[in-house]
């Protein structure tokens, strides 16, 4: 009898012992969400990535039950709220909608980056890709002539140093992919770097600057608009938004060039992996629905909601890339 309840007793310790080392990860699992949930976007509100972030938080708060709150912490080419996000618990209530600068662009183009995009994070989703589009502001344009994006370069070659570029910031694929047009076409733009897209194309549409390679979504209002003009895509291939609107590669023979963007939601370090998998597949249930494609189509996005697993092979090719891509243009960031 002594043997039998000793026995018990010690299955008991065992058991409590596992209990105690396992509780932080049980615990999350079993309770998450209990109170809302903070998707940090690290640009202002009215870009791409604040627009797919408000695209899919209603769904996740009908989903969890809680709010998915939106912050938009700009700066530094997205960095600050990247930074913000991976010094955050990973307890599941701090996620972050990172973007091919945050993940696949920043480690190669800045000397010094405040998180590591491959230690510091869980990948969950990839949300949405995106080509971006080679725009110019509609009066600049009729008054020069330019149709096309042929016209524009012969423009920049006869009035060196007279083109300004705006883009959302340092580093993101709307800078690179104006920094990759320049050095293969042998032609020179002054670069503006915004906090965000929503400045640069206010700024752009108002004619304080010229150029833009912007994410499509945030750009096709004021192209539909007429304000803007938009030159090409910087897709391998036509976007089903602008199906008239040729690649920049068929456009003006520029055989390789290809820059498009993607966003996707990634948790600090440490979250688990339950809780991971579960924002996922709410995510990708969202990305399904009909009304979702309809409303990421008119904006020119391509909707994934693909693996973790998935998303993390895409930010390590994507990061391979853009790395080949910053050096070819000399682009650099202290």
């Amino acid at each position: 009898m002594r043997s039998t309840a000793r026995r018990t007793h010690l299955l008991g310790l065992a058991i409590a012992a596992f209990v105690t080392v396992a509780s932080p990860a049980l615990v999350q699992a079993q309770s998450w969400p209990n109170r809302p949930v903070k998707i940090v976007v690290p640009f202002p509100p009215g870009g791409t990535t604040d627009i797919l972030a408000r695209a899919i938080a209603p769904d996740l708060a009908k989903a969890f039950g809680q709010q998915f709150v939106i912050e938009n912490k700009g700066g530094a080419g997205g960095n600050l709220g990247t930074e913000q996000v991976a010094k955050s618990p990973g307890d599941g209530y701090t996620i972050l909608m990172g973007t091919v600068g945050t993940h696949g662009i920043n480690r190669a183009l800045y000397a010094k980056l405040p998180y590591d995009p491959f230690k510091d994070f869980v990948p969950i989703t990839l949300v949405a890709g995106v080509p971006n589009v080679m725009v110019v502001n509609a009066d600049f344009a009729s008054a020069n002539r330019i149709n096309s994006v042929n016209d524009f370069i012969r423009y920049a070659k006869a009035n060196p140093g007279k083109l300004n570029m705006a883009s959302s910031g340092n580093g993101t694929s709307i800078h690179l992919a104006g920094e990759l047009f320049k050095s293969m076409t042998g032609t020179f733009m002054t670069h503006f770097p915004y906090r965000g897209s929503s400045p640069a194309l206010l700024d752009l549409a108002g004619g304080n600057m010229h150029i833009m390679f912007d994410n499509l979504p945030s750009a096709m209002q004021l192209i539909k608009s007429g304000k803007l003009r938009a030159l090409a895509v910087t897709s391998s291939q036509r976007s089903a938004a602008l199906p008239d609107t040729p690649t920049v590669e068929e456009a003006a023979n520029l055989k390789g060039f290809e820059a498009s963007s993607w966003f996707g939601l990634l948790a600090p370090a440490g979250t688990s992996a339950d809780t991971v998998n579960r924002i996922q597949q709410e995510v990708a249930k969202s990305l399904a629905t009909p009304a979702m494609k309809e409303r990421l189509a008119t904006l020119g996005a391509i909707p994934s909601g693909n693996t973790p697993a998935q998303f993390a092979a895409l930010i390590e090719s994507e990061h391979k890339k853009w790395a080949d891509v910053v050096k070819a243009s000399g682009a650099k960031v202290d």
